[in-house]
């Protein structure tokens, strides 16, 4: 199962940051259930030929990390429990989901298919859950087991977008694929809660940045970001900066069920911030980065390849 995702970092006068004389172009279209934009300024004829070798790139992630695709290499590792065919990327986005996985003390677990499964269903899951139940090398699941990549692969495609755009000579783009990433800057993105709106803002350069929000999308009624545990979420919302978009999108998935003295605590090479929204309103950064943010006051209102 795979759950539609709701966009909570809005761009803001992201036009008026362009370098001098610059035009921007916009392209559009859609990746892993997610409508994507890419805003970028460049020479016109450079922009045809990256943003003509979008689509393809984006298929083949598709085939990678689709729920939706029972061809993909992740419905086929589903289905057998094993996928000795394994791509770079896919062993990559799995090594990626491993590091954060031990660094969230098991917060990020895509061990959690099944639990939406039966959520959906409304019938109990009898599946192994937890990600130490996984056989990395090879690759290999219990039976009953099944991964679903919704937390990280939206970032993953972000960040093979803004590759694949640096690869064609571009500078200054900002890839929107669920979760945003920045080709040189700055840019002002919002920050926005789905029950309180936009809280704060950032300006955002050569860094990616993703919102999770729990209650955004709900299963039988129930948060639709699920914690192998059983635990329930802490924060309204999370937002992380980072260096890369696959790794701001699981750290956000993860930390709404962290507290703040373990987000303080949390140390991930590449990671910049992490700012919570409490149930009540209020907006907290916990860990602070190096760039320039206007927060207003509290709220309460209760591959490149």
């Amino acid at each position: 199962m795979t759950m539609p995702r709701r966009r909570f970092l809005n761009i803001l006068a992201a036009s008026a940051l362009l370098p001098s004389a610059a035009r921007a172009m916009t392209w559009q279209g859609q990746a892993l259930g997610a409508e994507c934009s890419i805003t970028l300024s460049g020479a016109s004829d450079r922009a045809e030929a990256a943003l003509a070798a979008l689509p393809a790139l984006l298929r083949r992630i598709e085939a990678e990390f689709s729920l939706h695709d029972p061809g993909s290499a992740l419905c086929r590792l589903n289905a057998a429990g094993s996928l000795p065919d394994a791509s770079p990327a896919f062993h990559a986005l799995i090594a990626l989901s491993d590091q954060v996985n031990r660094a969230t003390d098991g917060a990020f677990d895509p061990t959690v298919q099944p639990l939406w499964q039966a959520l959906a269903s409304g019938q109990p899951s009898l599946a192994p859950i937890g990600w130490h139940q996984l056989t990395l090398d090879p690759l290999t699941l219990k039976p009953g087991m099944a991964l679903t990549l919704n937390g990280i692969a939206q970032g993953f495609a972000t960040d093979a977008a803004r590759a694949l755009l640096a690869s064609h000579g571009f500078d200054h783009a900002l890839i929107n694929m669920g979760e945003q990433a920045a080709l040189g800057g700055p840019f002002h993105i919002g920050i926005s809660d789905p029950q309180f709106g936009i809280l704060a803002t950032r300006s955002l350069t050569n860094r990616a940045i993703a919102t999770s929000a729990p209650r955004a999308t709900l299963v039988a009624g129930q948060p639709h970001i699920r914690h192998p545990r059983g635990l329930p979420p802490l924060w309204s919302s999370v937002t992380v900066e980072a260096d890369s978009a696959a790794m701001a999108d699981a750290l956000s998935t993860a930390l709404v069920f962290q507290g703040a003295e373990f987000i303080r605590a949390l140390t991930l090479p590449g990671l910049h911030s992490v700012s919570v929204v409490t149930p009540s309103g209020d907006y907290a950064t916990l860990r602070q980065a190096s760039f320039s943010t206007r927060t207003p006051a509290p709220r309460r209102s209760g591959w490149q390849r």
